[in-house]
C-alpha cells in the first residue's frame, strides 16, 4: 500500500480507502456484520486505513456496522471519515438538516454508532450554498474540535464543477474536500483541483469507478434491481457510459491490468488527489482495489509500507 498526507492535516491515509454507502442497503444487497468484518479484515491486511461513511447510509446503519467492528479491533489502526447534514427515512428518502443544534445531535449519534470518542474527518454532506453559508454551524463545529470530538473538518461537495465551497474551505477551517472524479467525469480538474492545491486541501475522490461502470463487470444493456441506486439512473445515459467504458477498455487499459485497478490508479495519478474511496461488496473486491496502489501511475509521499 502507498500513503499520502491528507492536505495540511496530520492524517496519513492509504491511497485506497473503503467507501461504505453499500452497507446502508441501497446498492442491491443487505449486509451482515460477518460480511462487513470480512471486508475490513481484508482491508487491514492490504494496508488500507481509510473508511468513509455517512449518517444517512441507512439510519446510521453503515456507521453501526463500522462501530461494531471498531469496538473489537484497534481504533487507532483506522482513519474514520463520516458526514453530516441529512436524515435517512427509507431507501432513497432523506431530509436535510443543517441547523447547528441538529448537526450537533447528528455528531453525537455518529460517535455513538461508530463506537468512538472522535471522528478523524467530519464532512459537510453535499450542502447547497445557502446551507454552507452558516456561521453558527461552523462555530459549533470549531467548538466540537476544541472538545476533541472532531479532529478535522471537510466538505463533501454536491457539485463537481462549482468551486465556490472549495474556495471558501480554508475560511471555515475545512482541510479536505470530497468530490466525484473518475475517468468518465473529469470536471474537477478545471477549477476545483487548482483551488484545492492552492490551499493545500486533501482531496478524496468518490465514485472513482463511476458507480461500478468502470469496474469492467457491466456491458451496455445491463440492468439493476430496484434496491440498487443505479436502477434510478437514466437508462440511455447508462448505456452510453457503458459503451464509452468498452472503448476505454480497448484503447487505454493495459491487457494485464484489471480495469477496476486501472481506473482507481487513473484517479490517483492526478497530483491533487490524495485518496480514492471506492465501494466494495466482497473481500475480493477490496483486494482488487488495493492492487491499484502498486501500479506505476500511483506515487507515494509517505514512507510507510504495507503490513
Amino acid at each position: 500500500m502507498k500513503y499520502r498526507k491528507l492536505g495540511s492535516t496530520d492524517l496519513n491515509v492509504s491511497v485506497i480507502g473503503i467507501g461504505t454507502w453499500q452497507f446502508g442497503g441501497e446498492w442491491g444487497k443487505d449486509f451482515t456484520q460477518t460480511e462487513v468484518d470480512a471486508i475490513f479484515d481484508k482491508a487491514n491486511e492490504q494496508g488500507i486505513n481509510l473508511i468513509d461513511t455517512a449518517e444517512c447510509y441507512g439510519d446510521h446503519l453503515s456507521e453501526k456496522f463500522i462501530g461494531d467492528y471498531l469496538k473489537r479491533h484497534n481504533r487507532e489502526d483506522w482513519i474514520v471519515a463520516t458526514k453530516f447534514g441529512h436524515h435517512f427515512h427509507d431507501n432513497f428518502e432523506r431530509t436535510r438538516h443543517w441547523d447547528a443544534d441538529d448537526v450537533l445531535k447528528q455528531l453525537d449519534r455518529s460517535l455513538k454508532a461508530l463506537n468512538t470518542d472522535y471522528i478523524d474527518l467530519f464532512q459537510a454532506h453535499s450542502p447547497f450554498d445557502e446551507e454552507f453559508k452558516n456561521d453558527a454551524l461552523w462555530t459549533m463545529l470549531d467548538k466540537q474540535m476544541q472538545a476533541g470530538k472532531i479532529r478535522n473538518l471537510g466538505i463533501s461537495l454536491k457539485y463537481n464543477e462549482d468551486p465556490y465551497q472549495t474556495d471558501k474551505a480554508t475560511e471555515v477551517n475545512a482541510k479536505a474536500i470530497q468530490v466525484v472524479y473518475n475517468r468518465l467525469d473529469q470536471a474537477p480538474e478545471k477549477e476545483i483541483f487548482p483551488s484545492s492545491q492552492k490551499q493545500n486541501l486533501g482531496v478524496l475522490a468518490r465514485v472513482p469507478l463511476a458507480s461500478g461502470y468502470l469496474s469492467g463487470k457491466y456491458k451496455p444493456g445491463a440492468t439493476f434491481t430496484e434496491n440498487d441506486v443505479r436502477s434510478r439512473h437514466d437508462k440511455n445515459e447508462t448505456a452510453k457510459k457503458l459503451e464509452v467504458v468498452e472503448e476505454i477498455a480497448r484503447t487505454e487499459v493495459p491487457e494485464s491490468v484489471p480495469m477496476a485497478s486501472w481506473a482507481l490508479a487513473w484517479c490517483l495519478k492526478h497530483p491533487a488527489v490524495t485518496s480514492v474511496i471506492p465501494g466494495c461488496k466482497t473481500p475480493d473486491q477490496v483486494e482488487l482495489n488495493a492492487k491499484a496502489a502498486s501500479l506505476d501511475l500511483v506515487s507515494d509521499d509517505h514512507p510507510q509500507s504495507v503490513k
